[in-house]
């Protein structure tokens, strides 16, 4: 029989605000008592959306009199809010339901009272006293009823707010996106011309720090030949991709390499239709260089001029009228897409969601094909509506297949540039998190970010966009980011960047022993990309952790530089890529490499991973080095023994150790034997012979040999 595990039970949303309103009520011996918030609500100024009957005003909840109460029509939906007067710090929500209470509402908090963010939220309230602990900076408090658990209204004997009156300046929300924003329109005059200066400055500046985002309003562009060159977005601002052509192109290439593009990184398109001159637009990337949100009218070529070596890449939500040519692309990854067709392939083609992908087929030729997508959700994007810049947040899909907007409006929500603190460089920690707490979300603008301390995400659906690849470096070996265990946060569009002091970790998704349930609106990380070294010196223990149960990884690339400044075995150490503690988990398009040990450390149950791209540290300066145990080197990719249900498509690892190619590596990838835990289409490849794989996965698969960078593969584990 299966192993019970020892982790601890999953909680709804609501029973874990119990447990913690619970906890908080124990004072840990050797601690100082804390002093008491302040009640800010009684007697201060309440509306409601309804009122049952004269006897029962929005007023009486906040009297402090527990036998007067509000009581609202019976209907749903139905909220009461309260004017603390002027901004505060809160701290506590407590509402003491009469009969009629509230099954699901939120907690929502305003410094205007017209645009609202969400401090708390629940489907499951059981009614009585419910004691909520929040974070934020409001004047205005709303408790928003969605679902009421009896067939009379909503009714609180009392609605109390505590925290601490506010003496902090308010930070505004909205303004202008800086001059490393470069917007677009139709009449916009030379545009060629200032596409083309901000590409001779990035075609070859991997390790620079120029940052840019051009952004297209909606309409026709003609003639137009944008060159993309690193840390260079291209967007469109329509809702759909169709709102803003271009009669041209959007183009990588590798003129500045030599014709190889397995450099082309830290770089996207999005948003936008293309009518290519020649019938086909060329975008021959590698890592970190997504593809989203695009409709080719025509077709796409992977590969750079002359076809040289390419080692890429993503593509998601996009339609491709013609033919995709894949040509020298080793990997690629296609998600709920539309493609015309898909020509060659290498060692790994991995498509889901597709419609028009190539068949099943793997290894010869080596495509894996999923029909749908389990669970999807595309990333947030800046769009105009009129002349007003607002955040599309596109809703959760299920079985997803084909694009979100190709029938009618795609599904979602808009949120206006107003919540939004508007990250400049310059910007401090304490600002970005004061911001934060006062329930703004970020748009980080283009250009480089020195943090002294972590940033910290706590609010559920709290939105952190970046634009032109916006870099956050932690200073002092603080954890860049952390996000709390709460519900639908999006981290989308940033690279992190390790500093020269070791971090512990670069960004936490959930702290450890987390244990709510977020099926129902799971955080996603999508095009947030993770560095150590290159740039310079960089150190860290662990690149990326998921802690929080159900997240969604869609395409990150979790580097350790093999190339660049500071970068070495003891240099730019950093042990592990990405780890996962978390249950439910889900990574689609998964790129991590280089790192001392392992790569990719799996400690969830029912795990999910839809293509894997990894390169083993090829600067091991020994086998010794990479001893792990009695086991020749560390598996690119573990499977914790203790896991009982995991399953992976698609999976590919390289070794290329060029210091000591005689080094020898047992296995790419390590898992336990259970019936529960299931791979599909995996590969190991040595490149030229530099050290090689004795297997593929555990002690399964033929080793690799010679020089022939020939693929070993295994097409079904167990």
């Amino acid at each position: 029989m299966p192993l019970l595990s020892d982790r601890p039970p999953r909680l709804t949303v609501a029973a874990l605000a119990a447990a913690l309103v619970a906890a908080l009520l124990v004072l840990l011996p050797g601690t100082a008592a804390q002093a008491a918030p302040v009640l800010l609500s009684q007697g201060k100024p309440a509306t409601a959306s309804s009122v049952e009957g004269a006897g029962t005003p929005a007023g009486a909840a906040v009297d402090g009199d527990n036998g007067t109460r509000w009581s609202s029509q019976f209907a749903d939906p139905q909220w009461i809010q309260v004017d603390l007067g002027a901004p505060a710090q809160l701290s506590q929500v407590v509402l003491r339901w009469e009969t009629a209470y509230a099954k699901a509402y939120r907690i929502e908090l305003s410094t205007d009272g017209s645009q609202w963010s969400t401090a708390y939220q629940t489907a499951a309230s059981t009614g009585g006293v419910q004691t909520h602990e929040i974070s934020g900076t409001a004047r205005y408090v709303r408790v928003h009823g969605t679902q009421r658990a009896t067939g009379w209204g909503y009714s609180l004997w009392e609605f109390q707010v505590l925290g601490t009156a506010g003496t902090d300046p308010v930070i505004p929300g909205g303004g202008d996106l800086g001059p490393n924003v470069i917007v677009f329109d139709p009449s916009t005059p030379n545009i060629q011309g200032r596409l083309d200066e901000v590409f001779r400055q990035q075609e070859s500046a991997q390790f620079g720090s120029g940052r840019y985002q051009f952004l297209f309003k909606p309409g026709t562009y003609n003639g137009l030949n944008a060159q993309i060159g690193f840390y260079t977005s291209v967007s469109g601002l329509g809702l759909s991709p169709d709102d803003t052509t271009i009669n041209g192109d959007i183009t990588v290439d590798a003129g500045w390499f030599g014709g190889n593009a397995t450099q082309n990184f830290w770089r996207s398109a999005e948003n936008l239709a293309l009518n290519p001159v020649s019938g086909t637009n060329r975008w021959a990337v590698s890592q970190a260089a997504p593809f989203r949100r695009m409709h080719v009218k025509g077709g796409l070529n992977l590969a750079p001029d002359g076809y040289g070596w390419a080692s890429g890449g993503y593509i998601a939500d996009s339609k491709i009228d013609g033919q995709v040519g894949n040509y020298s692309q080793q990997q690629w990854y296609t998600r709920d897409s539309s493609i015309g067709g898909w020509s060659n392939a290498v060692w790994n083609q991995v498509f889901s969601g597709t419609q028009g992908a190539p068949a099943q087929s793997y290894p010869n030729p080596p495509y894996t094909t999923l029909d749908t997508t389990p669970v999807s959700r595309e990333k947030p994007f800046l769009y105009l509506d009129g002349s007003e810049y607002k955040v599309f947040v596109p809703a959760k899909r299920t079985n997803a297949r084909g694009t979100s907007w190709g029938n009618g409006a795609p599904q979602g929500s808009s949120i206006p540039l107003s919540r939004f603190y508007v990250v400049k460089p310059g910007a401090s920690a304490a600002t970005i998190n004061a911001a934060l707490t006062q329930g703004l979300h970020l748009l980080f603008t283009p250009g480089v970010y020195h943090v002294d301390r972590t940033i910290q995400v706590n609010r559920p659906d709290t939105v952190v966009l970046g634009l032109g690849l916006a870099t956050i470096v932690p200073d002092n070996g603080v954890t860049a980011m952390k996000v709390a265990d709460v519900d639908g946060v999006r981290l989308a569009g940033f690279l992190i960047d390790a500093g020269t002091v070791n971090s512990p970790t670069l960004l936490e998704v959930g702290p450890a022993g987390a244990i709510t349930d977020h099926a129902a609106n799971p955080t996603t990380v999508q095009d947030v990309f993770i560095r150590v070294g290159g740039a310079g010196a960089g150190k860290a223990t662990l690149g990326m952790v998921v802690n929080s149960h159900d997240t969604i990884v869609d395409h990150t690339w979790i580097w350790r530089a093999d190339h660049g400044d500071g970068v070495g075995w003891e240099t730019n150490r950093s042990d592990y890529g990405f780890r996962v503690n978390g249950d439910d988990v889900l990574a689609t398009g998964l790129f991590v490499e280089h790192f001392n040990k392992y790569d990719v450390e799996w400690n969830g149950e029912r795990g999910r991973t839809i293509f894997f791209q990894n390169e083993k540290a090829y600067d091991a300066p020994n086998q010794a080095a990479i001893q792990n145990g009695s086991v020749k080197g560390y598996a690119a990719y573990k499977v914790a023994d203790s896991v009982n249900t995991h399953e992976g498509w698609g999976l590919g690892s390289y070794c290329y150790y060029n210091v000591d190619p005689t080094i020898r590596q047992d296995h790419g990838f390590q898992a336990p034997v259970k019936p529960g835990v299931r791979f599909h289409d995996l590969l190991v490849v040595s490149l030229g012979g530099n050290g090689q794989y004795e297997h593929v996965i555990n002690g399964i698969g033929a080793p690799t040999s010679g020089t022939s960078t020939i693929p070993s593969t295994v097409v079904s584990f167990p």
